[in-house]
């Protein structure tokens, strides 16, 4: 999770809350109020008039684009970043949803317009303010045409950046961090009356367990589910322990009634998520709360404490996986510390748990990952790839790098540059490193790397990921590959486009194919459908290939 420079020093202090006076518990005062007190002046008490009834009078008229008897609003709600926040546009839909609100896809529609944000690299803040720029037109003309527009700012950015996206302009009306959801309804309803309002207190028990996402993936096939929130790892480059705060898991009984709704649902692939996914820890059963902790991957440490007690990862994804045996598991985003042999055994028996694992290795410099907090060395991570790929045969792996970060050497980049030749992945995600506020490395390292020279090392470490991925997918040539149809490819539509097992693109042509069931006409496969796919060519990112049949989960395994 990283990208690239440094960026202003927030104002204010983490969980501070802004709001109208006496709105709720924990609510302060908005900006450029100041609270009553001992002292201050009483306001004005009921005169005569409140006590008349008025006549009764004409029925006010309906609203411009609402009408009598609408809800609260239309809102549109637009993601950046990882796919937790994708997950977190879901819960927050999921709780406007239940209070009134309509969703549309058209933003000039929409009287509320809501941003969930970014803060992993400067990157991904500058496109939240470069939209905002866009936006503030939109609000400008919908002011001079008296239709009020309320802009907010959900998620990460909002947790780092409050007290500067209030100020900035006067543009934004409401600010909620990840933790505030629950709060969206009454900050909307403050800002209807004309103040600014915000909520970015962090919890340490916040997971929104019992509420179901509203899912918005196209197609319906594939889904996420939210395991866990927040991280204790503290690696001094990362931004997230602070804007999504320490790590807590929901309840598997909740995540495991969410899943068997998709399953109803017709969902063929969930991906479990959290920060550190495979750090996983349900406490909320009282008999487990005794429990040994896990034993680490050999070489690894923490900079915390070992936590013992609750169920683990590995009777979660047991539990999953036995849901529904046409549908795929698959979780992200791990740390390589927390793969016990008993998840490795797990992910190599099951047949519907995709061998594919996430292997975030950030650099192949020892030095380098002893600066970034990692707790592990080079060696110890490549014997971790070695132990995996021995416990599950063909396993497919990916990867996070960090081009350039405090006092990396040459030396440090070929480093890297030799791991990903040494390891191979088949997926790969790269970047040059962005200084945030907050983080260790902030405040104890210098951001020494000069920008051209990050660019050249990303530049050069994705060129040899491009290699090794081309080749490691070559290999697939001529084999047969299960691929879920995800639905038509976007360069032709006479082409469909799906995942293999290993997570990799692949395309086909959509045509008539036999149905392995038995069927005797002839069909075509659709978005849900498990197809075999003969590999004919591949590229450091896609496989191409003719169907052969159309199948099912079970029978390709056995």
């Amino acid at each position: 999770m990283q990208g690239c420079g440094r960026v202003l020093r927030a104002a204010g202090r983490l969980g501070s809350v802004a709001a109208s006076p006496g709105a709720s518990r924990g609510a302060s005062c908005g900006p450029g109020e100041r609270p009553g007190g001992r002292g201050a002046a009483l306001p004005a008490g009921p005169d005569l008039r409140h006590f008349l009834r008025a006549p009764p009078g004409p029925p006010p008229p309906p609203g411009p684009e609402r009408g009598a008897a609408a809800g609260p609003g239309t809102v549109y709600l637009e993601t950046y970043g990882c796919q937790m926040n994708v997950n977190d546009t879901e819960i927050a839909w999921a709780i406007l949803q239940k209070n009134g609100y309509t969703r549309t896809k058209e933003v000039d529609e929409a009287d509320v317009i809501l941003l969930v944000t970014c803060s992993v690299r400067e990157k991904a803040e500058q496109a939240i303010w470069n939209r905002l720029q866009h936006l503030k037109a939109l609000k400008a003309r919908r002011q001079q045409d008296r239709l009020p527009l309320r802009i907010g700012i959900l998620g990460c950015m909002a947790e780092r950046l409050k007290e500067e996206i209030l100020h900035r302009e006067k543009l934004v009306d409401i600010v909620a961090g990840p933790d505030a959801y629950r709060d969206l309804p009454r900050l909307l309803a403050v800002a209807e009356s004309g103040q600014q309002a915000a909520n970015v207190l962090l919890s340490l028990e916040e997971t929104y367990a019992d509420i179901l996402p509203v899912q918005t993936s196209a197609g319906g096939t594939t889904a996420f589910v939210s395991i866990m929130r927040g991280c204790d790892n503290m690696c001094s480059y990362c931004i997230v322990p602070f804007t999504r705060g320490r790590e807590r898991s929901r309840p598997i009984a909740s995540i495991l009634q969410e899943v068997k709704m998709l399953s109803d649902q017709g969902v063929k692939e969930v991906t479990l998520l959290g920060q550190n996914v495979n750090s996983f820890r349900d406490m909320s059963e009282v008999q487990f709360q005794s429990a040994a902790a896990p034993v680490l991957s050999r070489g690894f440490s923490t900079v915390y404490k070992a936590k013992p007690g609750g169920l683990r990862f590995a009777h979660l994804l047991d539990q999953v996986s036995r849901i529904d045996p046409e549908m795929r598991i698959r979780f992200t985003s791990p740390h390589p510390k927390d793969f016990p042999d008993e998840v490795l055994q797990l992910i190599q028996e099951r047949h519907n748990i995709c061998k594919q694992l996430h292997l975030p290795a950030q650099s192949g410099s020892t030095r380098v990952l002893e600066a970034m907090r990692r707790g592990y060395t080079r060696e110890a991570y490549l014997e971790l790839v070695h132990h995996v790929r021995d416990s599950i045969p063909g396993v497919r792996l990916s990867s996070d790098f960090i081009a350039g970060f405090c006092g990396e050497t040459e030396e440090d980049h070929q480093q890297t540059v030799s791991l990903l030749r040494e390891v191979r992945y088949n997926v790969g995600f790269l970047f040059a490193y962005s200084m945030r506020q907050k983080t260790r490395a902030y405040h104890r390292l210098q951001d020494d790397v000069p920008a051209d020279v990050k660019q050249r090392r990303l530049q050069e470490l994705i060129a040899v990921f491009r290699e090794e991925a081309a080749r490691a997918n070559e290999a697939m040539v001529g084999q047969s590959q299960l691929v879920l149809v995800e639905g038509p490819s976007k360069r032709s539509a006479s082409e469909l486009c799906g995942r293999n097992d290993g997570n990799i693109k692949v395309i086909f042509p959509d045509a008539e194919i036999k149905d392995a069931a038995g069927c005797k006409a002839l069909v075509r496969a659709q978005p849900g459908d498990y197809v075999l796919v003969k590999v004919t060519s591949a590229s450091s990112q896609t496989l191409k290939g003719v169907p052969l049949c159309r199948t099912t989960l079970a029978c390709s395994k056995a």
